[in-house]
């Protein structure tokens, strides 16, 4: 192996948790619109029930971007040379 892989758990070890306060908030948000769906569903109203399924499509998706965007900004490339 070249010097320029680091020894994977020291990386584990000094990798620092970050946590973005708004995906807990998307979370909540997914299952409130999601459970607000079925509800619908069961007391027959499809049409409105559609809507909610796809309202949480789109508020998962955000969800799923605010943990991409967050790895991406505070991560590091273990990889890199440093200079």
């Amino acid at each position: 192996m070249g010097t320029t892989e680091p020894n994977l758990e020291q990386f584990f070890e000094e990798k620092k948790r970050v946590r973005n306060p708004l995906v807990p908030v998307g979370a909540l948000m997914t299952a409130g619109v999601l459970t607000a769906g079925l509800i619908s569903f069961r007391q027959g109203n499809s049409q409105l029930g559609q809507l909610l399924m796809r309202a949480r499509v789109v508020v998962q998706g955000a969800t799923v971007a605010l943990m991409v965007g967050t790895a991406y900004y505070y991560g590091e490339n273990p990889w890199k040379k440093s200079s």
